[in-house]
């Protein structure tokens, strides 16, 4: 078998939300969005949907589809828990280790103890199920450190980082490893969800907004799509991939999980996100280590566009859609007139794109409508969380500008809240519009400042830099 081609009996089944036309000859959908053609091969091959590799030529075809993030894969098979390690950083959470360690019974694990003030002891676990390494940091160096010190001690073809705070659910390693039958993956994550149901407010939000939860589509991990990195709180990793690129950058105080993401990319693996494997967090809710947790996240973002300086944009975006945008928000009537030209602009391109792939008017409008709202979003979400200060000051100024602050503020929470609901377990008390919006701005106000605060103390501004697209 070639080396990364995938292998029999490997499958994969088209996205549901992926439109066919032209009776099969044409995919729209993926993220972004494009417009797949497929030679007539390819379509009898794909005529209900599914692809099943048995040969080189749909081994190829499985793969297009995949890259072209219009069709997800169902793996045959996988690797066996006895080909993974466990590594576990720890500082000073000795009662959440003893937790994990009950979920994962008849693994090797390898726990890091990152200089706690009680140092973790091997036979204080000498009890559990589990074949336990302990290693120890006799400072504290940070948890991509630690990482880094148990995948030096790794010998396994696998290995999984769980932080200490978390606690996998039934069948996660099984899901996950699956994967791996596709030799081109290098790491693959789980969702993350709430530890405990509580009624306490801020609970109840993170039940729905954490930031470590990407949420119930499974998806490849790739810059500015839809799941553009994932957490390092819970993943599994191919350890030979791992070392190629030197493991986690410990120079990174946060960030080191998007950072190896990216890093990986551009070697040319792939990633996988995979919402069925499920792993608990126990999350933050107290209201001032919850907002200073949202501060060190958006910090990160300055450092990693200084490593990245292609995939940190705050804002993707056309820039006939922005023209449609800003202009509708001058608010006269010249601004409406000129806002609706730009849109019927964006239309014509996008019917352009997609002539010749027996579109009917009907799919042109119904892109070029979504194009603009997912604009409109991502402008209302960047107003709110990455540029406030400068929304601030231009709202304090004009009375118009306030009027575009507070409608983005507004539309930005109420259509995130409508979108999370129904993610939680249906007996969990579900949070309310105006508690949800209160605690949205209160997010992205710290996250915000945050980035800010990075901003400055990196003196490179690459994270406030918008990518308009032609």
């Amino acid at each position: 078998m070639t080396p990364g081609r995938l292998p029999d009996g490997f499958a994969v089944q088209v996205d549901r939300r992926v439109r066919v036309l032209g009776g099969g000859s044409t995919l729209l959908g993926g993220s972004p969005t494009r417009l797949l053609r497929l030679a007539p091969a390819a379509q009898q091959m794909l005529s209900d949907g599914r692809l099943k590799v048995h040969d080189a030529l749909s081994a190829q075809l499985a793969r297009t589809l995949l890259d072209a993030t219009v069709a997800h894969p169902r793996p045959a098979g996988g690797p066996s828990h006895r080909d993974v390690t466990i590594v576990i950083p720890v500082r000073d959470n000795a009662s959440g280790l003893r937790r994990l360690l009950t979920s994962l019974r008849g693994l090797r694990v390898i726990i890091v103890d990152d200089g706690s003030s009680r140092p973790v002891e091997p036979d204080d676990y000498a009890s559990s199920s589990c074949d336990v390494e302990v290693l120890r940091h006799p400072r504290s160096r940070g948890p991509a450190a630690a990482r880094n010190t148990g995948l030096s001690y790794c010998t396994t073809d696998f290995v999984a980082f769980l932080d200490s705070d978390v606690v996998p659910r039934r069948g996660w390693l099984e899901a996950l490893l699956g994967h791996f039958c596709d030799p081109t993956v290098a790491l693959v994550a789980p969702r993350i969800i709430s530890l405990t149901q509580s009624d306490h407010l801020l609970a109840r939000y993170e039940a729905v907004r954490s930031s470590l939860d990407l949420g119930q589509r499974e998806a490849p991990v790739i810059p500015y799509s839809a799941v553009s990195y994932v957490p390092s709180a819970a993943i599994i990793c191919r350890t030979s991939m791992l070392r190629d690129i030197g493991g986690f950058d410990e120079t990174l105080q946060s960030g080191e999980d998007v950072d190896l993401c990216w890093r990986l990319v551009e070697a040319g693996a792939r990633l996988r996100y995979e919402p069925i494997a499920l792993v608990a967090h126990d999350h933050r809710t107290e209201l001032r280590d919850w907002l200073a947790r949202r501060a060190f996240y958006g910090s990160s973002a300055a450092p990693l566009s200084i490593r990245h300086p292609d995939k940190t944009a705050p804002l993707v975006i056309s820039g006939w859609a922005l023209a449609a945008w800003v202009l509708m928000a001058v608010g006269s009537g010249i601004g409406y007139l000129a806002s609706l030209a730009a849109a019927a602009l964006t239309g014509r391109r996008i019917a352009a794109t997609m002539q010749g792939a027996d579109t009917q008017l009907w799919d042109v409008v119904a892109v070029a409508a979504r194009g603009l709202w997912s604009a409109a979003l991502q402008l209302a979400s960047a107003i709110c969380r990455h540029y406030w200060p400068i929304a601030l000051c231009a709202a304090i100024v004009s009375r118009q500008f306030r009027r575009a602050v507070i409608i983005a503020a507004i539309v930005d929470g109420v259509v995130d809240w409508i979108d999370r609901r129904g993610v939680t377990d249906d007996d969990a008390r579900p949070i309310g519009l105006l508690s949800y919006l209160l605690l949205k701005r209160l997010d992205d106000l710290a996250y915000g400042a945050g980035l800010w605060c990075g901003v400055l103390r990196e003196r490179n501004v690459g994270a406030l830099k918008p990518q308009i697209r032609i």
